[in-house]
């Protein structure tokens, strides 16, 4: 099975990231090409990736998705594609699948910056 990443959720601890609780079972590390995270949102900070496209699958939860003030109602099996430069944030908690295109690189992800009067 040259080149096969066979792994199960229970595998993996869950990591914390911008974005709250991520089980990442194919990352980076493994292949450039893809990732695949299990990651559980909760009001999110709006940030951008210049490179990666990232693909939401919505697993459970409610809320929001701001994408370039765009609001995008979240609920179980909702799917969204988001190319690279789109700003995006999570209002409320959603369990979600994330694929990213190519596998997303830690240093690819963009935050406002905050100002002294936030």
């Amino acid at each position: 099975m040259n080149g096969v990443i066979v792994r199960h959720l229970k595998q993996v601890p869950a990591v914390p990231c911008p974005c709250g609780m991520s089980t990442r079972l194919i990352t980076r590390k493994d292949t450039p090409m893809v990732n695949f995270h299990r990651t559980i949102i909760e009001n999110s900070e709006p940030h951008y990736h210049k490179q990666t496209t990232e693909i939401y699958y919505i697993l459970s939860g409610h809320g929001q998705m701001i994408c370039d003030n765009q609001h995008i109602d979240l609920e179980p099996g909702l799917c969204i594609y988001l190319p690279p430069g789109v700003r995006h944030q999570v209002k409320g908690t959603i369990e979600t699948i994330i694929v990213g295109v190519p596998a997303l690189d830690p240093e690819d992800e963009y935050f406002d910056q905050k100002t002294g009067d936030d």
